[in-house]
């Protein structure tokens, strides 16, 4: 029915594990992206790109929730350029056809948190080009909802780790190393207390909100998390289910700036290096008391984590 469907912007390190999870509760789920190729089965797929409003609106025909899981490549000026038209463009076909709409987001727009664990009431106050990026986007999606044009919330989250997170410091940069017993080499702060978002904790939060009662929306979210570890706790976690050990090798601000004159990428990296300076903790407990979701077990996840490195960097392994 047409009540039952659920259409995702998007089906990468989150939108997939998503499809699925929407799969699993019995809704009909339909993924729009530029190629949406190797969905599971029950999956219906529709290709595009969605800075055409125009696609936008076909995809979303018939969706009771609309869900914005894209996340464009991590440079700033490309943020600048579409992370506005992406959001628009959503907003626009939510409103024409009635349907919610959900956008996974991170904490950037929150900048420092001062001490204070991250929550629902953080203010607003980005520390980074980034963030403001982040912070404008999010007050035109709830802007949008205060003038009734859209029922809107958002799943925030820090750093993912877990099956999928290939674009995360515990995915393409870490997992080719650990499995061929090398130094993992990595730009922040292995021994910084952080929130790290296991992405099928992520994946379950989101379609909770999807299928919340409407008294949901209006507000943002922090998704579901086990307390804030270290990536050296998490890396000895991955270790023991590996069978041997995973050596860390953090590179020091020096040689990050010196590559970031020929490497984009750090460049970008560097501006966020204030996430690991301090403890940076994310407080989920108003979504567990509201959704009854816990995050997954530390164990666990570790294990799920290490089953899915080996399949999916087989050749490292």
């Amino acid at each position: 029915m047409a009540e039952d469907l659920h259409v995702l912007f998007g089906a990468g390190q989150v939108g997939t594990l998503l499809a699925q999870q929407l799969v699993r509760e019995g809704k009909r789920v339909r993924v729009a992206k530029r190629a949406p190729k190797g969905m599971a089965p029950g999956i219906e797929a529709m290709a595009g790109d969605a800075l055409d409003p125009a696609f936008c609106l076909r995809a979303a025909e018939g969706a009771r929730t609309l869900y914005h899981c894209m996340n464009p490549p991590y440079d700033t000026a490309v943020w600048a350029a579409t992370l506005p038209r992406l959001m628009d463009n959503l907003i626009a076909a939510a409103a024409r056809i009635k349907a919610r709409l959900v956008v996974l987001d991170n904490v950037y727009m929150l900048g420092r948190p001062n001490g204070r664990a991250l929550n629902e009431d953080s203010p607003v106050q980005p520390c980074s080009r980034k963030g403001e990026i982040r912070a404008r986007v999010a007050e035109t999606l709830f802007a949008a909802h205060q003038r009734g044009d859209v029922l809107a919330t958002s799943g925030r989250a820090s750093d993912f780790y877990g099956p999928g997170a290939v674009a995360s410091f515990m995915g393409d940069w870490y997992w080719p190393a650990a499995l061929a017993g090398k130094p993992v080499r990595l730009p922040i702060d292995p021994d910084a207390v952080h929130t790290y978002h296991y992405t099928p904790d992520v994946a379950a939060g989101l379609a909770a909100l999807g299928c919340a009662d409407d008294d949901a929306y209006g507000r943002p979210w922090m998704l579901p998390c086990e307390p804030a570890p270290t990536l050296r706790a998490l890396t000895q976690r991955c270790s023991q289910q590996l069978g041997r050990d995973i050596r860390l090798a953090p590179l020091p601000i020096w040689m990050l700036k010196t590559a970031g004159v020929f490497m984009p990428l750090m460049r970008e990296l560097i501006e966020m290096r204030y996430q690991w300076d301090a403890p940076f903790v994310v407080d989920d407990s108003r979504f567990r008391a509201r959704f009854g979701l816990q995050p997954t077990p530390a164990e666990p996840a570790a294990a799920a984590t290490v089953a899915w490195a080996r399949r999916h960097y087989a050749a490292g392994a």
